[in-house]
């Protein structure tokens, strides 16, 4: 056999080589295709581009609102506190057993009803002794007024010394003296006996009982027997900074009357009307505000004292002022701005010159003319010149319900109405179909 001869299995690899290169590439255009699937999958799923996310997104759907005219109030806005006109505490001016209670607690009662009544027989008492003491001096007084006529008809004969009838004289001023002081001491009885019956003072409600029947009342008591407070009328008061007050003293002294509003803790429900009354006199230092006083009729009883309220002075009225939704005012690079509705449906940045605000409204100053249509509601991407498509307040409110009026439902108002792309409106459809 020949020794030069090759071994087969060296011979062999070529091809196997071959064979193993094919396989490679034969992998790799698999894997690239895979790969190409699955970015072709990945862009199908991927959400559509936003609206206002670029150049060529779609109109944005927004909610219009036409700029008005018309009074807008200058109101000044504080916090004040429920105080009654008056409020007193019903305390006895005398001495003795509570034997009457003539009233229950949260009654309303008038001036002069009464109260209660304590045990008056010894003050009766006192009072018939006073006059019968009144009646003993009146009495001697009455008989030495006889004498003392007696003794001037004997000076005049010289039956008499001077000295009896200067006597007599000063016995006559006695009496008479100590009669005044038995009929003041039977006045004051009578008005001790009058204590006795304790009546109301004002018109008002009666708070809780202070003191139970039977008790021994005396005038050091420090509650009292009960409290009464009056409702109606009723004042609340309440404090401005020092800068509001030459306004506010300006347009009273104009005599005009300044409407005033109580509202409760959260601002949003009135609950009574007024007017202002005065301020005080001096300026708190500590503080620099000053107390004013408004005073409301309170017939439906909504105030009650010490309640916590919010206070809407309207200090003066802007007659026929061009107003706008506060929704609609934007803020950023162009200062104070709004996003005007043009007739093409497309929106622009018009800057605004803002003046008071009073509510949900806001006086314009400059920039807006009555009848524009300005957005206020999404705002929040629009940019100059983009593309809007105008819904209703109700569409805005409740989106599932527009969508559900057909294939354009976010673009449709409520009734089915559509966007009047010429005014920024809105065209009703009839049941025919036809557009109105």
């Amino acid at each position: 056999m020949d020794q030069h001869i090759k071994d087969p299995s060296i011979i062999a690899p070529e091809p196997v080589r071959r064979t193993s290169r094919g396989r490679g590439i034969l992998t790799g255009c698999l894997v690239l295709a895979v790969l190409a699937g699955i970015v072709w999958w990945t862009r199908q799923q991927s959400p559509p581009q936003q609206a206002g996310g670029g150049r060529n997104a779609g109109p944005m759907s927004i909610v219009p609102e036409t700029v008005g005219k018309g009074d807008i109030g200058v109101s000044l806005n504080a916090l004040g506190t429920v105080t009654s006109l008056a409020t007193v505490t019903i305390r006895s001016q005398i001495s003795g057993y509570l034997m009457k209670i003539d009233f229950k607690e949260g009654d309303e009662v008038k001036k002069g009803d009464l109260i209660a009544e304590i045990d008056s027989r010894p003050y009766e008492a006192t009072l018939a002794q006073a006059k019968g003491t009144l009646a003993r001096d009146e009495a001697q007084l009455k008989g030495a007024q006889v004498d003392l006529t007696r003794y001037q008809n004997l000076a005049t004969q010289n039956a008499v010394p001077h000295q009896t009838l200067d006597t007599q004289v000063a016995l006559v001023a006695q009496y008479q003296g100590t009669v005044e002081a038995d009929r003041a001491s039977v006045k004051s009885a009578e008005v001790n006996l009058q204590y006795c019956h304790i009546v109301s003072p004002i018109n008002g409600r009666v708070g809780l009982r202070q003191v139970d029947l039977g008790n021994y009342v005396t005038p050091g008591d420090t509650n009292g027997l009960v409290v009464i407070t009056q409702l109606e009328p009723i004042s609340v008061l309440f404090t401005l900074p020092e800068d509001n007050l030459q306004a506010v003293a300006k347009r009273m002294k104009e005599g005009a009357v300044l409407p005033t509003a109580a509202y409760d803790r959260s601002g949003a429900n009135k609950l009574a009307e007024g007017s202002l009354q005065t301020f005080d006199s001096q300026i708190d230092a500590t503080t620099g505000t000053i107390k004013l006083r408004a005073q409301f009729e309170n017939d439906k009883r909504t105030l009650y004292p010490n309640q916590f309220v919010n206070i809407r002075l309207l200090l003066d009225t802007h007659k026929d002022a061009t107003t706008m939704p506060t929704a609609g005012i934007q803020r950023g690079v162009p200062g104070t701005f709004v996003y005007l509705v043009n007739a093409d449906s497309t929106v622009s940045v018009r800057p605004v010159k803002l003046g008071v605000t009073d509510g949900d409204r806001v006086e314009v100053l400059s920039g807006l003319v009555p009848g524009d249509h300005i957005v206020i509601d999404g705002a929040d991407k629009l940019r100059e010149g983009a593309k809007v498509i105008v819904r209703s307040a109700a569409d805005a409110a409740n989106p599932a319900a527009a969508a559900k009026g057909g294939p354009n439902g976010a673009a449709k108002g409520e009734g089915g109405a559509e966007p009047d792309k010429a005014g920024g409106g809105h065209r009703k459809r009839s049941e025919d179909g036809q557009t109105k």
